[in-house]
């Protein structure tokens, strides 16, 4: 086994993080092997969101430090960090879709601004990722007729446009009914084995969770205070562990909403 392939996907080494007198994220490490799962888990207000902005450099941490395949982000130029990020694909609470631009134009906007793709080239990984996500032939839907669950489901499309080594999930079945969070539930999965990438989500929902995640992690007081597979995660003897199994987890604080 060569060193590269051991170097873990993402390593956060004591990441802190806070706004005005509001510490986020603690002195935080976390590790996610190639092509493992993780799900992170928290309360509303506890900085998820935060932490996945982290994980993409969309935030420079105040101290610690976020590696990507053994590369410190903080520590490269500008322009190179930004290729860095070509690595990650990300989907957004509610798809985060353009409203302007058809179903097609959203998945080929990565395509068309990152690479040197041809019209056609375009159009036929457009015609995949559709197909990849149960959408064929939605090329020329407006955004306004999607579901909410198209909506998650074209999001997840752009996401995998540029076949991204590591997919962030962030919310992906809230505000869905029982039926459609199965759909994508199940969505994730078939992604998953399609394109074996490494992917970290972040959920308020249990069973989606213990369905999709090598690894479940508990965000806390800024830190990861619990990290187990889902069996264990479940079975474990901590009140703040049972308080989500039990549903008690879903509470909204507003200061959430100014982290996200």
């Amino acid at each position: 086994m060569t060193e590269e392939s051991t170097t873990p996907a993402i390593v956060l080494e004591k990441v802190s993080k806070r706004f005005g007198r509001k510490v986020v994220l603690d002195e935080l490490d976390l590790t996610v092997a190639k092509g493992e799962s993780l799900v992170v888990l928290g309360k509303s207000g506890t900085g998820k969101s935060v932490l996945l902005k982290h994980l993409i450099g969309l935030l420079e941490p105040d101290s610690g430090k976020v590696l990507i395949d053994g590369e410190d982000l903080w520590s490269l130029s500008e322009e190179e960090r930004g290729k860095r990020r070509r690595k990650f694909g990300m989907s957004f609470q509610e798809g985060a879709l353009f409203d302007s631009m058809t179903v097609g134009e959203n998945i080929a906007f990565p395509l068309q601004r990152h690479t040197k793709m041809s019209k056609d080239e375009v159009a036929a990984r457009v015609a995949e990722c559709l197909d990849l996500v149960k959408l064929p032939g939605a090329e020329s839907k407006k955004t306004s007729e999607l579901s909410g669950g198209m909506r998650r489901r074209v999001g997840f499309a752009r996401a995998i446009a540029l076949t991204p080594q590591i997919l962030l999930f962030d919310e992906p079945t809230t505000g869905l009914d029982p039926i459609t969070t199965d759909v994508i539930t199940k969505l994730i999965l078939a992604m998953r084995d399609k394109l074996n990438p490494t992917a970290v989500t972040i959920t308020h929902d249990l069973k989606v969770a213990f369905t999709i995640a090598d690894r479940v992690a508990l965000l806390r007081d800024g830190r990861i205070v619990m990290d187990l597979p889902p069996k264990e995660f479940e079975a474990v003897d901590d009140p703040h562990v049972k308080a989500f199994v039990a549903g008690d987890s879903s509470f909204e604080d507003p200061e959430e909403t100014t982290l996200r």
